[in-house]
């Protein structure tokens, strides 16, 4: 039997205090999210490295993918990559 955590919203005001989003799905707190343009993306991986929440991977072809489960909008990425490849976009 697994054990399930709660959601972020299930928690008292205050009660989390954690590294990584990773243990808790925290994307709904953001209103943006990075959209990549493969055609300029150079695979340098720096959003990954970059990203705050570890919510980029690296696929294997080399390209970056976003677990928007995870993703804040923080906008990190974006801001950090070298050829501007990453436009941040309203959730839909």
């Amino acid at each position: 039997m697994t054990e399930s955590k709660p959601g972020w919203r299930e928690l008292p005001r205050g009660a989390v205090s954690i590294k990584s989003s990773t243990e808790y799905e925290t994307g709904d707190w953001g209103i943006e999210a990075p959209e990549f343009d493969r055609e300029k993306c150079t695979k340098c991986t720096f959003c990954h490295f970059f990203c705050p929440e570890g919510a980029i991977e690296v696929r294997e072809d080399g390209f970056p993918e976003v677990d928007l489960r995870y993703c804040k909008g923080c906008g990190v990425c974006a801001e950090e990559c070298p050829v501007k490849c990453i436009t941040m976009v309203v959730k839909k």
